[in-house]
């Protein structure tokens, strides 16, 4: 496994609305728009910090993750993610050293990415992310189907 950066961290938030002035506004972070991820049940707004994002996350629905972790924990700290060069055999390096996976084949994600999560019971009571940014040539070719 490679990773290659902390992609992103994610905050649960019940309002985007409400959160998106503040790091924005308040501490003058680059806002990078708002998307949609059907997978998660979730509206993200991105936030660039250098190389790293912060993605704030509001379910859509009552049965979304992000839901769930709201009426459990609240507002706060979700997951880090981090970027690798290839999720699939990422994901199967860490499950061969008994890393416990939530998702055993990734999905698609934010950005058109690859994700799966890996289970806090394996990273230190951590909700990890690993992601896999689409290639520029796979994004070119999604675009012509």
């Amino acid at each position: 496994m490679s990773i290659q950066k902390i992609s992103h961290i994610g905050i649960a938030v019940e309002s985007l609305e409400k959160w998106i002035p503040y790091y924005r506004d308040t501490l003058g972070l680059s806002f990078l728009g708002k998307e949609f991820v059907a997978s998660e049940k979730v509206q993200v707004a991105f936030f660039q910090i250098g190389e790293s994002r912060l993605e704030l996350l509001e379910p859509t629905d009552d049965s979304s993750p992000i839901a769930k972790h709201l009426q459990t924990r609240g507002e706060g700290f979700h997951h880090i993610a981090y970027e690798v060069d290839d999720i699939t055999k990422s994901l199967s390096d860490l499950e061969q050293k008994g890393v416990s996976l939530i998702h055993k084949k990734p999905k698609r994600g934010a950005h058109q990415s690859q994700i799966a999560f890996l289970h806090p019971s394996s990273t230190g009571k951590i909700l990890t992310e690993l992601c896999q940014s689409q290639s520029r040539e796979d994004l070119a070719d999604a675009e012509k189907n």
